[in-house]
């Protein structure tokens, strides 16, 4: 069996009667723009021979490739999912691919892809993630950054603030502040706190805001559990909670997926929610649609917040910061306390 050699820009050239030079600018990009009758002359002949142009020659040409990398922390988290579905959304609209990978929370991890993405002369990046505490990991982080904005490429960050570039913010501890005074309002005052891993500030601020609605009540947490920033995370704390036996009417987890755990565990050890125990997350993730009862939260305008990130990215200029503003939603996990 014969096989045909792949057509190369020489071919298209020699069809055209033009130089490889010349064929290259119309079929790759560039500063210098041939005549329009060259143009027509060349993409006839690559049309005649199904020439399929070289990404990689397109981006020498070009500077960049029409690629917008994306650096999620946890693509299976519903938060991440939902901000990455607003990249890729505004990233469609403007005709870009996207490429997109999970750091699994993995700083080393993170800063390689971002340095992978400067090396393919990717347009711009997107990193999603909550915000860490570990100052070495952030410097390294940093340099990194710079590295990749003096490429020539854009970036924003969605939750991790502090670098150089972009960035996009929901307003953590305002959010988990007014839920705090809006289950006061309901009744509620013997609380206990579901809260992260202290390496990241996403959790804390949560954790920190809430504690601050509480002292305008004269309240404080009854307990404090930590856990990881996951559904099983919530579950092992809550049932940490249960077995110490800590005298509580409702529960805060830092974000909905470990509110949702907590649930779980509260099922499954007979705790009647909200009758002998109220539960309030943050994030107002899509999953809690099928949650039952269904949990109050604080909404965040997760997939507008993704797409604001993209934008920032592919605009440039000087590094700015925007807050996004979070809502509080009471859902049937809390009930009106009588008393």
């Amino acid at each position: 069996m014969n096989l045909r050699a792949p057509v190369t820009l020489l071919d298209v050239a020699q069809r055209a009667g033009v130089s490889v030079a010349t064929a290259s600018r119309v079929l790759n990009g560039g500063d210098r723009v041939p005549r329009p009758e060259l143009q027509e002359r060349v993409k006839a002949a690559a049309d005649e021979l199904g020439y399929t142009p070289n990404a990689q020659a397109q981006a020498l040409a070009k500077s960049s490739t029409n690629v917008v990398g994306i650096l999620v922390h946890d693509i299976e988290d519903p938060y991440f999912a939902a901000i990455a579905n607003g990249v890729m959304r505004a990233a469609d609209e403007r005709n870009l691919l996207v490429m997109m990978a999970s750091t699994f929370r993995d700083s080393d991890r993170e800063i390689a892809y971002l340095s992978s993405l400067r090396a393919q002369r990717a347009r711009a990046a997107v990193m999603i993630g909550s915000r860490r505490t570990d100052a070495e990991s952030l410097a390294r982080t940093a340099t990194e950054v710079e590295s990749f904005l003096s490429s020539g490429a854009g970036l924003a960050l969605v939750s991790q603030s502090g670098m150089p570039a972009h960035t996009v913010e929901p307003d953590n501890r305002s959010g988990s502040a007014d839920l705090a005074r809006a289950l006061v309002r309901l009744g509620y005052r013997k609380f206990a706190v579901l809260g992260g891993p202290e390496t990241l500030a996403t959790a804390r601020d949560r954790r920190d805001g809430f504690v601050t609605g509480l002292a305008e009540s004269g309240l404080e947490p009854i307990a404090v559990e930590t856990g990881d920033f996951t559904r099983d995370g919530g579950y092992a704390a809550a049932g940490q909670l249960l077995d110490r036996n800590a005298d509580v009417d409702c529960l805060f987890a830092v974000n909905d997926v470990m509110a949702v755990g907590a649930m779980s565990a509260l099922r499954a050890r007979g705790v009647d929610v909200p009758g002998k125990l109220g539960v309030a997350g943050f994030d107002d993730i899509a999953t809690l649609r099928d949650v039952w009862p269904g949990l109050t939260t604080v909404r965040l305008p997760l997939e507008q917040m993704g797409r604001r990130a993209l934008e920032l990215a592919i605009e440039g200029g000087e590094a700015t910061t925007e807050t996004f503003k979070a809502e509080v939603v009471l859902r049937e996990s809390t009930a009106i306390l009588r008393g």
